[in-house]
């Protein structure tokens, strides 16, 4: 004889319109704001800030001094704002902030600041997919996609528009600029200078994120400035042109009134513990002479 299904327990709602399942523990300092959704057995800690609208599907985790911004979503077997991965952590009251409308898939771990920095920050309307590792202290930009398996070590940071492949892996301290492209299975052990694309098994600069920087308005002429300006700093034949400062130098001089060129040579003249990633070979028809 089949036994009688067990009953699935409704949603409670609270006074702010708040979904709670009766399985999910939820300290009671924690805050919570309006129209917040917290499914089944997810646990909240005493320190947590949950914004309007966030949506917490199945087994989510929150700890520590985390914020999770309006309308963020995070789907089952998430963790947030856990301790650092950190020896010389010592319980400090490190924060884990997430932007607005950011989305955090299955079983992505985001850690909590150290004493170091303090912070580990998301940014806002992100694309954290499957299985991804955050790092304590790593700062990511605003509509980064990070996608499943890749792994960020501590103090990564990803500038806004970023996108990171499949299994791609960044060292820590390792910088990504601005609209930038890590390919699949890349292991990055240096810097990534702004709409730069690199990939290989240790990362090499092999052309601009073209792809991106079409899709997202810009023109022709643009494009060919950007197309001379990788080629003067990353000319084919390094021993028989100028030293890279010199090339910073020409390239500032040339094209001071454009202003992705100069958000390149911001990035590249920024003190910097990695250095920048090697260049490779391109891989695009756009480097070709």
């Amino acid at each position: 004889m089949e036994k009688t299904p067990k009953k699935i327990e409704p949603i409670k709602k609270s006074i702010k319109n708040n979904q709670i399942h009766p399985s999910a523990i939820i300290h009671p300092n924690a805050q919570l704001e309006n129209n917040v959704f917290v499914g089944p057995w997810c646990m909240i800690g005493e320190n947590v800030v949950i914004k309007e609208g966030v949506k917490l599907i199945a087994n989510v985790i929150v700890e520590g001094h985390t914020i999770l911004g309006k309308n963020s979503i995070y789907y089952p077997y998430t963790t947030i704002g856990l301790a650092p991965q950190d020896l010389k952590y010592e319980g400090e009251p490190t924060r884990c902030i997430i932007g607005d409308r950011s989305i955090v898939r299955e079983q992505v771990t985001i850690h909590r600041g150290t004493g170091s920095s303090g912070i580990t920050q998301i940014g806002t309307d992100c694309l954290i997919m499957v299985n991804t590792h955050v790092a304590h202290d790593c700062f990511i930009g605003n509509r980064v996609i990070l996608v499943n398996n890749v792994v960020l070590g501590g103090h990564v940071h990803i500038d806004n528009d970023a996108r990171v492949m499949g299994s791609a892996a960044i060292h820590q301290f390792v910088r990504i600029g601005k609209g930038a492209l890590v390919g699949g299975v890349t292991g990055v052990e240096s810097d990534v200078i702004p709409y730069g694309s690199v990939i290989g098994n240790r990362a090499k600069l092999v052309g601009m994120h073209w792809i991106w920087l079409k899709r997202n308005g810009v023109d022709s002429s643009e494009l060919n400035i950007l197309r001379n300006v990788y080629r003067m700093l990353f000319p084919k034949d390094d021993g028989n042109n100028k030293i890279f400062e010199d090339r910073i130098q020409s390239v500032k001089k040339k094209y001071a009134d454009v202003t992705k060129v100069q958000e390149i040579i911001h990035f590249v003249e920024q003190p910097s513990r990695r250095g920048l990633v090697k260049v490779g070979r391109s891989i695009s028809p756009l480097e070709a002479d």
